[in-house]
């Protein structure tokens, strides 16, 4: 990206949801919702905390690319910017599904006895089972970039037409954004599909199912790509938001947690799916505030950890359902096996990308590396 179009701050903020990640991946292994392995002690009381990341992680991601999208056409043309994103996220996807994930399912397997033997062995039974989960073909934790190549494409006509032509949409959008509370009407979109759309589509990641999800996530992309349209009014209007949203988020949350101790209905349906979206998106405009008020420049360190932040997404949770193998049945308490997937896979991550990645120049676009300029 050209530096008089980067946004510091978002890179920042991009770093941190991703190294969010890796913490999040490893709760899963301890709490009881359903994943690839599960410790050999589950703890109940984890849930509430990872509940808390679960609202917004995705969601922001999603925004922030919509935005990096926003700046990605200040110097490429339509061909030029898909022919970018495949390369960028299809070719580590094709990748990942062949290289990286295979050892996952494999650990599981292993785990769920439903196999026996060495990962060589394992190899040759992954063309002829079929896809995942009765097979053993998946992106699994990699769902996140065929989303995002497929909203790429389909929306990069709109956006080269709002990018380069002066319209209504970013005209409204600008009289809106000057209003006191004008963020929180981007809300709406977004509860009726969490109202009306998620009850009858669960989220599967294969994404021919999963039309809430993918909907959803598409119009938080698209909502990116209009807010940064807006250039300094979008910014301003954060500035002033954020310490309100900042309440606003502490509410949405608190009332999440007492709806969710009622029994199911209409009312508390409707009532949740608001909720959701209001302290989602009040999370959203609290990060995106903050780091633009005080990460929005430059650092050493934030350009080697913006670099090296997709492939660290593409190998983390290889590494930590790997090293939960070997932990999974130890006598050990959650702090120590949670120090050592976390530490663990920071380190193995960071040893592979450092050591191999940013060495062999061949790898660099498998892992989506841009060229150094």
């Amino acid at each position: 990206m050209d530096k008089r179009f980067r946004r510091y701050d978002l890179d920042w903020l991009r770093v941190f949801v991703f190294s969010l990640l890796i913490f999040y991946h490893v709760g899963m292994f301890f709490v009881p919702w359903g994943w690839h392995l599960k410790n050999n002690i589950i703890y109940e009381w984890l849930t509430w905390p990872m509940l808390f990341l679960n609202q917004w992680r995705l969601p922001i991601l999603f925004l922030i690319s919509g935005m990096g999208t926003y700046y990605a056409f200040s110097k490429r043309t339509l061909l030029e910017f898909n022919k970018e994103r495949f390369l960028r996220l299809g070719v580590p996807l094709l990748f990942g599904m062949l290289v990286i994930v295979p050892p996952q399912i494999y650990f599981e397997r292993l785990a769920e006895n439903q196999f026996h033997g060495s990962y060589l062995k394992y190899l040759g039974t992954i063309a002829y089972k079929g896809v995942y989960p009765e097979g053993n073909i998946s992106w699994h934790h990699l769902w996140f970039l065929p989303y995002l190549l497929i909203f790429s494409i389909l929306l990069s006509p709109v956006f080269i037409f709002l990018k380069h032509r002066k319209n209504k949409l970013i005209s409204w959008t600008k009289g809106i954004l000057h209003k006191p509370l004008g963020l929180y009407i981007f809300i709406i979109p977004l509860y009726l599909l969490e109202a009306f759309m998620e009850p009858f589509f669960d989220i599967t990641h294969d994404l021919l199912n999963d039309w809430f999800n993918f909907t959803s996530s598409m119009t938080l992309f698209f909502f990116g790509f209009v807010l940064v349209a807006n250039e300094e009014v979008f910014w301003i209007a954060l500035s002033k938001i954020r310490q309100k949203a900042l309440r606003f988020g502490i509410l949405g949350f608190i009332g999440l947690l007492l709806i969710w101790q009622l029994e199911d209905g209409y009312v508390v349906h409707f009532t949740e799916a608001f909720l959701k979206v209001f302290n989602f998106w009040s999370w959203i405009l609290v990060l995106l505030g903050y780091a633009a008020t005080y990460k929005n420049k430059p650092s050493k360190y934030l350009s080697y950890a913006n670099r090296g932040v997709y492939p660290f997404y593409i190998l983390h949770q290889t590494v930590i359902i790997a090293l939960a193998y070997y932990v999974k049945d130890l006598n050990w308490g959650l702090l120590t096996k949670s120090f050592v997937l976390i530490i663990g896979t920071f380190l193995i991550c960071w040893f592979i990308y450092h050591f191999i990645i940013l060495k062999i120049k061949i790898l660099h676009p498998l892992f989506g590396l841009k060229k150094m300029v």
